[in-house]
């Protein structure tokens, strides 16, 4: 899997409309971004790299010492990394399993409902938003 992954994950893939000045607005405010995801280390790496050059502090992703989410491995390795206090980090993600990552790492989530899983599927959320454009919104009222 993990070949013909990496032949083939550029397919199809580009960021979601609007999330590079998201990340960039985000960067301009001093915050610290960070990607967990539940694809292998190497690939989690080599897309944020092509595509989110220079607006991703860290990216993690599953590997033999990082367990899959919903455990809160790769969020806390993220935070550590980072320097990241609870009190000042929200979740973002697109799924109930993002929502159950969040919890099992004690922090806010915020669903959006533009990726993998619709409404129904983010319930449990804190925050639930429709355009990458209210991410800044909500993060900065927290």
């Amino acid at each position: 899997f993990k070949t013909h992954y990496s032949e083939n994950m550029y397919n199809k893939t580009a960021p979601y409309e609007g999330i590079l000045e998201v990340l960039k607005e985000l960067r301009e405010k001093g915050l610290k971004i960070g990607v967990v995801s539940n694809k292998f280390d190497s690939a989690v790496k080599e897309l944020c790299e092509k595509y989110f050059q220079g607006l991703i502090d860290i990216a993690i992703g599953q590997s033999d010492e990082i367990a899959k989410k919903p455990a809160p491995d790769g969020v806390l390795k993220a935070m550590e990394i980072l320097g990241a206090q609870k009190e000042f980090t929200i979740y973002v993600g697109d799924s109930d399993v993002d929502v159950e990552t969040a919890k099992n790492a004690v922090l806010p989530c915020l669903g959006v409902t533009w990726g993998f899983r619709d409404r129904a599927n983010l319930s449990g959320a804190d925050f639930i938003i429709d355009r990458p454009s209210d991410i800044i919104d909500v993060i900065m009222s927290v």
